[in-house]
């Protein structure tokens, strides 16, 4: 089968950064899916993974951690699909990735695909709408309010992944204010379409523009990016007593300024439940299923914003530099091998 995969770590920019490939049909066993893949979505963890993950001697390392396709086989312990069931999904970072014709996923990761949605447009959702998802209501419980706060939530990067899909789920699931951090007209213009209440711009002090807005001290805080930058601001400007949470990778991480004002402090990393097995793993599939209902329901839509066709080393390296450059809205699809 085809697949898109690399033997040595590095730039994008290298001939051999990423590389169509033949590899054998996995088959699937125990609560594996296998999943004939339509499209595929790339995100910030499959630049990283690529610059720094080395595979054995002579191994290909096959990236991609959301997909959605069609069911072509089923392990023996499979209970919740069947051949032919349309699945959306996110994938684990300790198996092959989906960049591959076929690919083996568990079943308990799984979601079925929205009805109202083409294969690219789900492939988009996954791995950001689990993000999302567990943040906002399992790490930072927003629908617990923090006593004296303004009854709302800055998003810092809306316009990326994650910020697009979060954004929404907060204007269909709560009554929460949402402030969104864009800086260029398109950005600006694509977290106000997805239901942002306030813009401000994460070019200049973030203290001062989410004060400018009037409504006081926010109770919750998600960066998704650039939070070693932002974290003075978003010390002070946070309520006492709020909850911050944030998904990137800063250098360091100095928490301390947030002693004095009692904020705890959420990492989130959606494979977690995957890594580990966790007891609750099947938690993942079910909110997939819920956020597809929601999609068919009109409450939230597709982050998808560019499709490249087909499914190739070439397209692929493409929406990597995509992802790369920091200018990327919503999500790119690689669709059709």
């Amino acid at each position: 089968m085809k697949a898109i995969a690399y033997q040595t770590a590095g730039p994008i920019d290298r001939p051999q950064s990423l590389v169509d490939i033949e590899i054998d049909r996995p088959t699937a066993s125990g609560r594996d899916l296998l999943v004939k893949v339509e499209a595929i979505s790339v995100n910030p963890i499959d630049t990283k993974v690529r610059k720094g993950a080395v595979p054995a001697d002579g191994d290909w390392k096959v990236l991609g951690w959301d997909a959605a396709g069609t069911v072509a086989e089923c392990g023996d312990g499979v209970t919740n699909f069947k051949v032919g069931d349309p699945v959306f999904y996110a994938g684990s970072l300790v198996r092959p990735g989906a960049n591959s014709e076929f690919h083996l996923v568990d079943e308990r990761i799984v979601g079925r695909k929205p009805k109202s949605l083409s294969n690219a447009e789900a492939a988009a959702l996954p791995l950001t709408a689990i993000t999302a998802w567990e943040m906002l209501f399992n790490r930072l419980d927003v629908s617990r309010p923090v006593p004296g706060s303004a009854h709302a939530i800055l998003i810092v990067g809306g316009a990326g992944g994650v910020g697009s899909i979060a954004i929404q789920l907060v204007r269909a699931l709560t009554d929460l204010t949402v402030i969104a951090t864009a800086s260029r007209p398109e950005t600006i213009a694509w977290v106000k379409q997805l239901g942002a209440h306030h813009v401000v711009d994460h070019t200049r002090p973030l203290a001062a523009e989410v004060a400018a807005l009037g409504i006081g001290a926010p109770a919750f805080v998600f960066s998704t990016t650039g939070t070693g930058r932002h974290l003075p601001e978003i010390i002070e400007l946070i309520a006492p007593q709020g909850r911050f949470g944030l998904i990137d990778d800063p250098e360091t991480l100095d928490a301390n300024g947030f002693k004095r004002k009692s904020v705890s402090l959420h990492w989130e990393l959606m494979f977690t439940r995957s890594l580990f097995e966790t007891a609750d793993m099947d938690e993942q599939g079910r909110l997939l299923n819920e956020v597809a209902a929601l999609i068919d329901a009109g409450k939230i839509r597709t982050t998808l914003s560019q499709v490249l066709s087909p499914i190739n080393a070439a397209n692929l390296k493409a929406a990597h530099a995509i992802i790369e450059s920091g200018k990327a809205k919503g999500k790119i699809v690689l669709e059709g091998f």
